[in-house]
């Protein structure tokens, strides 16, 4: 299912979205940009690896949870064995030192790996989830809370993610977390509303409005079965791949705390049939 718009009209120019959504494709610009093969510019480790600059601007820009969960101690690749990077951890000057990259404080990385991501289909889909309902929070927070709220609800992503994975050097990136928070948000403020969405099963495809408390009911529990396997399976999570429990994290924050934020609250526009494409 993928969301095309929604039937709740805001008051006022979205324009912390807009920047957020301007930000995130900067972000992915600039990375897309180092995503050639391996340069004069990569680390050592990483280049005898065969991975390229923007695998090391993931590496240095991350939340890494063995970081973010141990402040003070940094982790980088450091070695190649059979092919496989082999991650130290330690003080930063050490770390910097065996592994040739500079590290970015873990404070940092809290911020900057929520404006990183591995693909277009992963930047795609974030913005085009974080434009249909942000718009709708923004209007109900005004811009500084907003702010406030997107930035709170990544960084509890990460640390959702981490704690189930705490000695993962694996880097974490995306906005996806952040945008849960909003979308579990959205879940409480506009229940009834009515979402436009593309839906397509093999070789159908329509196009139908949707309630949202259905349509992000569904996406929760996609998110949230495949967050269990990762608990019953931790090992798993340690090696990367999508970030599920940071998905419920986020969206259990939205769901938790946008009443605090939202200080003015439109009512949902009645429901009303709409026709299949």
């Amino acid at each position: 299912m993928i969301p095309l718009k929604d039937n709740i009209p805001t008051t006022r120019f979205p324009i912390v979205t807009v920047v957020l959504i301007a930000i995130n494709v900067a972000f992915f610009v600039w990375l897309l940009s180092a995503s050639g093969d391996s340069g004069s510019a990569t680390a050592p480790v990483l280049e005898r690896a065969g991975a390229s600059e923007r695998d090391q601007l993931n590496f240095e820009y991350g939340a890494i949870p063995a970081e973010v969960l141990h402040p003070g101690e940094y982790c980088a690749p450091t070695d190649v064995e059979h092919g496989e990077i082999v991650d130290t951890c330690g003080s930063r000057d050490e770390v910097e030192r065996e592994s040739g990259l500079e590290q970015a404080p873990w404070w940092v990385t809290l911020l900057t790996s929520m404006f990183m991501h591995g693909g277009i289909l992963h930047i795609a889909f974030n913005m085009l989830f974080l434009w249909v309902f942000g718009n709708n929070i923004e209007d109900a927070m005004g811009k500084l809370r907003f702010i406030a709220f997107y930035l709170l609800a990544g960084i509890v992503a990460i640390y959702a993610q981490s704690l189930f994975s705490p000695d993962s050097t694996v880097p974490q990136i995306g906005a996806s977390g952040a945008v849960a928070g909003v979308l579990g948000g959205y879940a409480l403020l506009h229940p009834r509303a009515q979402v436009l969405t593309l839906i397509f099963i093999i070789f159908f495809v329509t196009i139908v409005e949707i309630p949202a408390m259905i349509m992000l009911g569904i996406w929760f529990v996609l998110q949230f079965i495949p967050a269990v396997a990762d608990v019953a399976t931790p090992d798993v999570g340690e090696e990367g791949g999508v970030a599920y429990l940071a998905h419920v994290g986020g969206f259990v924050f939205g769901l938790a705390l946008v009443k605090l934020f939202a200080h003015r609250r439109q009512e949902d526009p009645p429901s009303s049939p709409h026709p299949a494409y």
